[in-house]
């Protein structure tokens, strides 16, 4: 029998660092709260890209982390769900706010916008950990809000 130890198998690492004290971390309680969030966090490609972000969130909504999923083009980006909820998964997050930004300023979701909300939430209807939101940042400091508007 073959040493698993000396063998070209990959070590799978999961790894999760949190630096912030439980008392210390910002609550969620609506939409405005993740955006102010968003707002400090989101990189300074705003107005020229689209950029997905998540916000994960324990069950008390206390903010564990944020991570950028990716950087697109100026009117799109590659959403993929299994990266999603690997960092959720990841975290232990209990729920989770997703975000992305409109360089147009336009705040009103596509149809691929409604698209990867719902993906995802059924995907976290599956893995128990629910979407709570999906905000559309713009540049002129701006939101919309899926929740807000009945969406979710």
């Amino acid at each position: 029998m073959k040493n698993l130890f000396n063998s070209s198998v990959a070590e799978i690492q999961i790894i999760y660092h949190n630096q912030v004290r439980p008392a210390d971390m910002r609550k969620i309680t609506k939409s405005s709260d993740a955006f102010d969030i968003l707002r400090d966090i989101w990189s300074d490609q705003l107005e020229h890209v689209e950029e997905f972000y998540i916000l994960l969130l324990n069950k008390a909504n206390k903010v564990l982390g944020y991570k950028l999923i990716s950087q697109g083009g100026i009117s799109g980006t590659v959403v993929d769900p299994k990266l999603v909820f690997q960092t959720a998964l990841k975290a232990n997050a209990s729920s989770m706010i997703l975000a992305h930004n409109h360089p147009s300023g336009n705040k009103l979701p596509s149809d691929a916008d409604e698209k990867i909300t719902q993906k995802c939430k059924s995907a976290g209807i599956f893995l128990d950990i629910t979407i709570l939101d999906h905000l559309i940042v713009t540049p002129d400091d701006n939101y919309y809000s899926f929740a807000d508007e009945g969406k979710l």
